[in-house]
């Protein structure tokens, strides 16, 4: 008869502690933000904070265990938005799915809306993300639907403006960002044409005020 793998037990173990880890992470990340204590999730585990840095060796290793499903889940939606049929419907979905995802989770809204270039995975995220918004914005363009002078850079500040419109009405009013969202797409259509009073930012300015977001 094979003697049991003495491995097996504690390799359960670890896959265990690990799912709570993570459980318990984006519970905390949702409520409290990305710089919620790790100490905390450990402890909420009802595990040691050693055991939570054997399984994740820095704060982006587990902020990106906690987030990344909901950003493939998201950027998946985005997939299915950018081939609807109907350019401006597919142009409102994407922008759905965008305050949806931050929707009631304040780890969520500060992870998408900095960048991490010293980590390539979330960067790799990020890009592919900034890739289809700026696809489905000139599908949009060019079907006519959507004003020619809109940006990738306008999109991503509607981001940041729900996210703090979020975060203000969570407790109070959890619906208010989608009244945003709606007056906010209204002024995107193309027949809504008075001159902007400012020019989009550049790439270089965006690239700062994001960095300024993780300061």
């Amino acid at each position: 008869m094979l003697a049991a793998d003495p491995q097996l037990p504690s390799r359960r173990d670890a896959q265990r502690n690990r799912h709570l880890l993570i459980q318990h992470a984006r519970a905390a990340f949702a409520e409290q933000g990305m710089d919620a204590p790790l100490e905390q999730i450990a402890r909420n585990a009802g595990l040691a904070i050693g055991t939570l840095y054997r399984h994740f060796p820095s704060r982006i290793d587990l902020l990106v265990a906690a987030f990344e499903p909901k950003l493939q889940k998201f950027l998946e939606d985005a997939e299915a938005a950018l081939v609807m049929a109907d350019p401006w419907d597919g142009f409102c979905a994407f922008l759905d799915a965008l305050c949806s995802a931050q929707a009631g989770d304040r780890g969520f809204n500060e992870f998408v809306s900095q960048r991490f270039p010293s980590d390539e995975r979330t960067e790799a995220l990020h890009n592919r993300l900034c890739q289809l918004a700026e696809r489905i914005l000139c599908q949009a363009q060019v079907a006519g639907v959507v004003r020619p002078d809109i940006t990738n850079t306008d999109i991503i500040a509607l981001f940041w403006a729900s996210s703090k419109i979020t975060e203000a009405t969570h407790h109070i009013a959890p619906q208010t960002w989608r009244r945003h969202l709606h007056l906010v797409i209204d002024g995107f259509r193309a027949d809504n044409r008075r001159q902007l009073p400012e020019p989009p930012l550049s790439a270089e300015q965006l690239y700062r005020a994001m960095a300024h977001l993780n300061e």
